[in-house]
């Protein structure tokens, strides 16, 4: 097996990592903010996580995170060394991280789907885009974290997580909006959500119910603000950003937020 350097250890990463290390894979964690390991190897800056990896895994919470670490670690890839990027940051960032990277160091990016939970037991649904061969290459430490969704070619799984997750947080908030309707004319929320939970929403109404997942507010808004502009994902984005005491709440506090 290759050796991995897994740069990023937030609520998502460590249980990565963790999970990699259980599948028998060699490998070297760095956080920013370090003593987060819980008895991985850890290196003091991404540069020396990275000396003689073949494998880079990035988890990171944005662009302007994967681009400080990029600057530190780059240049000092060797040719052959294959970087996958499992961070939610866009098809844009994501070509410039590609455009970054030396020669002969290919670049997998492979944002996920799923929870805390998942991720500790190998449940995520991993959005994979790269070339064929470069997936190929990837397709064991990607195969540990959950079920493997080839996408297309590079930047495709990037892409796509962003479709996703747009869909996913703005159909939460119309949950919470269409719960403070019925408020209004009176109904009762177990109608309301039975009903729904029986038609195009019943996704929605799931992840809005949900007790057990861990999808800060304030990433969601990351998410959509790398979705662009466009009318309702901004009227949504704007929504999550209203309350700064939900920040770190998971998405579905968001359905309380909207019917208070």
């Amino acid at each position: 097996m290759e050796k991995i350097a897994f740069l990023g250890l937030g609520r998502m990463g460590l249980p990565m990592a963790r999970r990699l290390a259980d599948s028998g894979h060699p490998l070297t964690v760095w956080n920013r903010t370090a003593g987060r390991a819980g008895g991985l190897t850890e290196a003091a800056s991404p540069a020396e996580a990275a000396q003689g990896a073949g494998i880079v895994i990035t988890m990171l919470a944005d662009p302007a995170a994967v681009e400080a670490v990029a600057e530190q670690v780059a240049d000092g890839l060797a040719p052959g060394t294959l970087w996958i990027d499992m961070s939610s940051i866009g098809p844009a960032a994501t070509a410039a991280l590609r455009d970054r990277l030396p020669d002969g160091v290919a670049l997998v990016d492979a944002p996920v789907l799923g929870s805390v939970g998942p991720a500790a037991t190998g449940g995520l649904t991993v959005l994979a885009g790269g070339r064929t061969e470069d997936l190929d290459r990837a397709q064991p430490m990607l195969g540990a974290l959950g079920t493997v969704l080839r996408c297309g070619g590079p930047g495709s799984g990037a892409a796509l997580k962003i479709v996703v997750i747009s869909a996913m947080v703005g159909g939460v908030a119309l949950v919470g909006e269409t719960l403070a309707l019925a408020d209004s004319l009176g109904l009762s929320e177990e109608l309301a959500l039975g009903v729904l939970a029986n038609g195009p929403l019943g996704g929605a109404v799931a992840r809005a119910r949900s007790r057990d997942s861990d999808f800060p507010i304030r990433l969601a808004a990351k998410d959509l603000g790398l979705a662009g502009g466009g009318p309702v994902l901004t009227a949504v984005r704007e929504l999550l950003l209203a309350d700064p005491d939900l920040a770190e709440q998971d998405l579905s506090r968001i359905v309380d937020a909207i019917r208070r």
